[in-house]
């Protein structure tokens, strides 16, 4: 069998450090926010490169929370990208904020830059981009958009800690960076966690505020706010495990290198080889036919998974954004088409042979004229 992810390889290392940490936790009686999550904030911060790092309840609050924090009122349009996970659009709306989706790039699977221009309308405020599969965005060609029509940066960095171009980590391109720490990511809480990264100082106070009910003092509410605060519990796990972030990340490029190296040249794939700018949270292949290669792999006791099946305009719950099938052609192949193989440090590298072999198996079993992915 090799697991699709298996969190447990990874407890097994440091288990021992997390039990001792949320002991802490729990005879202090620090439950909800306290010196553990500010412990992390502060490494967190260092780790990124930031000045500021405000931890909060879920990555769904630190995008809600950014979006406020950055002045995003009733009626202002957000241009991100139809291929995410649905928070990244929903955390427009709770804003009361209208998403506005552009189309992705072929090869990176990130919003396109090219396409972003044609989306700007006078109600533009922001731009959303999303760091997916844990491949930073073309954040150079964003941030040149978004200075010359005078928007702010959001960066959906929940796919991508660590990842890097130019000595800049994900969270530090944009005005604000919001992280999810939800268990499966690169690094992955003991529940649910997210935390907003910002230079700005006054953004950093918003923050603070936004996500304690308002509060400029105890049961002072200056504003209303929301309770989006980080438990200790959750900030005594993600202290531990950053200390380790860099070389797990190391440990999903080495796999998503062996599988650039050793899968057919006749399979569309995420583009490599892969260097500091991705940090492997997901590896996806295009194969001729998805259910059939699901199989193969499962007949095999290997687990894969379908990332996002749906673009955000097609999924039922958002049909209000007026957009049907065809208008996001790039997004749409990527839904119909990919499967996602198993990534994570732990994997070792017989179970990575063992992938390879089944689908180029596979691969070879279907022959025929291959799929131009770009559509």
């Amino acid at each position: 069998m090799v697991p699709f992810l298996d969190l447990k390889r990874q407890y097994a290392t440091i288990g021992a450090e997390i039990e001792d940490r949320v002991q802490e936790v729990l005879r202090s009686s620090a439950y909800v926010l306290g010196p553990q999550v500010e412990a992390f904030e502060n490494a967190f911060a260092t780790y990124c490169g930031a000045d500021h790092a405000i931890a909060v309840s879920s990555g769904t609050s630190a995008l809600h929370l950014a979006l406020l924090a950055a002045g995003i009122e009733p009626g202002d349009e957000v241009i991100t990208t139809p291929t995410t996970f649905v928070a990244t659009v929903a955390a427009i709306l709770y804003a009361n904020a209208t998403p506005v989706l552009v189309d992705i790039d072929p090869v990176t699977w990130c919003m396109d830059p090219a396409r972003i221009e044609a989306a700007i309308t006078p109600r533009t405020r922001a731009i959303m981009p999303v760091h997916f599969h844990g491949r930073l965005a073309d954040m150079e060609a964003i941030q040149r958009v978004a200075q010359a029509h005078g928007l702010v940066v959001i960066e959906d960095a929940a796919q991508a800690h660590g990842a890097s171009r130019g000595g800049k980590r994900a969270g530090t391109f944009g005005a604000l960076g919001c992280f999810s720490f939800y268990p499966g990511k690169n690094l992955g809480a003991a529940g649910e966690g997210g935390a907003v990264t910002t230079n700005d100082p006054e953004l950093a106070r918003r923050l603070r505020q936004l996500r304690d009910w308002g509060q400029s003092e105890r049961y002072v509410h200056q504003v209303k706010g929301y309770n989006y605060r980080m438990d200790g519990v959750q900030g005594a796990v993600l202290d531990v495990k950053l200390k380790h972030l860099d070389a797990w990340n190391a440990g999903r490029r080495r796999v998503a290198n062996a599988y650039h190296e050793g899968l057919s040249s006749q399979l569309l794939r995420a583009h490599g080889p892969f260097g500091d700018d991705y940090v492997g949270h997901v590896y996806a292949i295009v194969p001729q036919d998805r259910e059939a290669m699901r199989d193969a792999l499962m007949k095999a006791g290997i687990g894969c998974n379908i990332h996002y099946p749906y673009p955000v305009h097609l999924q039922p719950a958002y049909a209000e954004l007026g957009e049907g099938r065809g208008s996001f052609p790039v997004a749409e192949a990527y839904a119909d088409r990919t499967l996602s193989l198993p990534i994570f440090p732990e994997l070792r590298d017989d179970e990575i042979a063992q992938v390879i072999d089944v689908v180029n198996t596979e691969i070879e079993a279907a022959a025929g004229p291959l799929k131009e992915y770009a559509v």
